[in-house]
């Protein structure tokens, strides 16, 4: 038994983060982004402008930013059944790619003295 090979379509831009896709199998699913928009990769995408650049890559049939971030075709089409694990994905992503600061780290390059 094989499983579905998805493909976006189409998308549109309806709100700050928010997309409108349509499949290939005339699906469509209007999906935030905002609670996944942390960590290293798609932290970046916080900053609507950078956010808006989004494209269609066609030969992959998903969406592509141009820092590199993008996401599973399946994930994006069955989006409900993983936003909830995708967005406690990024809770420890941001936790990962902003570290507390120590309030006694040397954060202005200055030599270290002993």
């Amino acid at each position: 038994m094989g499983h579905a090979i998805h493909r976006v379509e189409h998308f549109e831009i309806v709100a700050p983060y928010t997309l409108r896709l349509r499949f290939a199998d005339e699906t469509e699913r209007q999906i935030d982004f905002r609670s996944v928009l942390k960590g290293e990769l798609f932290g970046p995408l916080q900053e609507l402008k950078v956010f808006n650049a989004v494209e269609l890559d066609t030969a992959f049939g998903t969406l592509q930013w141009p820092n590199g971030a993008d996401f599973d075709p399946e994930t994006l089409h069955d989006w409900p059944q993983y936003c909830e694990e995708l967005g406690a994905m990024a809770q420890r992503w941001a936790q990962i790619s902003d570290p507390p600061v120590d309030p006694r780290a040397n954060t202005r390059m200055e030599p270290t003295r002993r």
